[in-house]
């Protein structure tokens, strides 16, 4: 083996994405110690999102003063390519932020335009949100208001709302937004598809993780169909009902309403990023994995896109998983040559959790002692 790419997604509660191509990479090293090896982390857009890119890429780490989901000041990092950011939206509107105060009726994903902001002033030119992890429900108002939007009652008087206030929106203008970012393409990275409201929308879906209780899942809900007939009414968008548009608390509806931008897969976003393509050219294997593929994993995950990529210049690809679900045979359909579980012992999640960089380590050994049997050696 010549030449391999390693992109594996995290193994959620156990490895992170860069720690799952240390531990392949060094495995490769060991029984083909003149392979080249090009390394990928990935993330959903969530936490580690920043951190994988720069794995990837030769980038810059910017820290820049905000504030939280609820107004206290904190320092937010975010990544530069060139002339593209990426900004995760945990950075500053993130859940962890929010721990023992968790109340998505307040908190605000205002904090979100410092970072972008500072992103046009080193002259990006694209910015890439990812929209996981956060606290918020907020529909992306926060962030529009922090950029230039404005908001105004029904009597005309101006104000910024709270999530649990949208009722009262008479009108919004977003000129000064679309003049600020005129010239900038704004992607989201999001992987769900629910809608804005209604029962599979961000309330009801999402907002009890974020410390919502019944009622309050109803004012939100509430408030976020409020919010979409200001934005039909004030801006002529009809967003709602888009797929993604009820990611992070409805930001994704935000990233379409108010910013101009657009929903995009996670992993198109990151393969696109990286150059994938180009990357795995002449490579003779590609390894991903991630902590447990079934049937969900062919839906727009890491495995999925990377396997169809991969079936396009015929080079195989191998998966290791922490554990194979129900479905986990359609992702032969998209391009997957082989899958095997790291899972080496029955023992329930909480009882290998601590074994599973042993287990992918003796799970990658025994894969490349195939490779190099079949390749004719020893």
């Amino acid at each position: 083996m010549r030449k391999c790419v390693i992109v594996p997604d995290s193994f959620k509660g156990t490895m992170s994405a860069v720690r799952v191509c240390e531990i392949m990479g060094q495995k490769v090293k060991e029984h083909f110690s003149e392979c080249e090896i090009t390394a990928i982390p990935v993330a959903d857009g969530g936490e580690g999102t920043v951190d994988c890119f720069l794995y990837a890429l030769d980038g810059r780490r910017l820290s820049v003063e905000t504030t939280g989901p609820f107004g206290d000041k904190i320092l937010a990092e975010y990544a530069v390519f060139g002339d593209t950011a990426v900004i995760e939206t945990a950075s500053a509107a993130g859940i962890t932020l929010g721990q023992g105060r968790l109340n998505p009726l307040e908190a605000t994903t205002y904090g979100l335009g410092a970072l972008v902001k500072s992103a046009l002033e080193n002259g990006c030119k694209k910015i890439i949100l990812g929209l996981g992890g956060s606290c918020t429900n907020d529909g992306g108002v926060g962030i529009a208001a922090a950029l230039g939007a404005r908001f105004y009652t029904q009597s005309g008087e101006e104000f910024l709302p709270k999530p649990h206030e949208y009722t009262r929106i008479g009108n919004i203008d977003c000129t000064s937004v679309r003049e600020l970012l005129k010239n900038v393409s704004i992607e989201a990275m999001c992987d769900i598809k629910n809608p804005m409201y209604g029962e599979e929308g961000a309330a009801y879906v999402f907002a009890p993780q974020k410390g919502a209780d019944s009622q309050m899942v109803e004012i939100l809900d509430l408030n976020l169909r409020a919010l979409d007939q200001a934005i039909q009414k004030s801006l002529g968008l009809s967003v709602a009902q888009v797929p993604g548009s009820g990611a992070a608390g409805a930001l994704g509806a935000g990233v379409l309403a108010f910013l101009g931008g657009s929903l995009k897969s996670g992993i198109e976003t990151v393969l696109d990023v990286v150059a994938f393509d180009d990357k795995i050219r002449d490579a003779d294997m590609i390894f991903t994995g991630e902590g447990k593929i079934d049937a969900q994993s062919v839906c727009g995950k890491v495995i999925a896109g990377v396997g169809r990529r991969a079936k396009l210049q015929n080079i195989p690809v191998v998966v290791a998983a922490g554990c194979r679900g129900d479905g986990a045979e359609e992702a032969y359909e998209m391009g997957v040559s082989a899958i095997f579980s790291t899972c080496l012992e029955p023992k329930s999640f909480e009882e290998m959790r601590g074994d599973s960089e042993e287990y992918l380590e003796k799970t990658m050994d025994s894969i490349l002692r195939v490779i190099k049997v079949a390749q004719g050696g020893l």
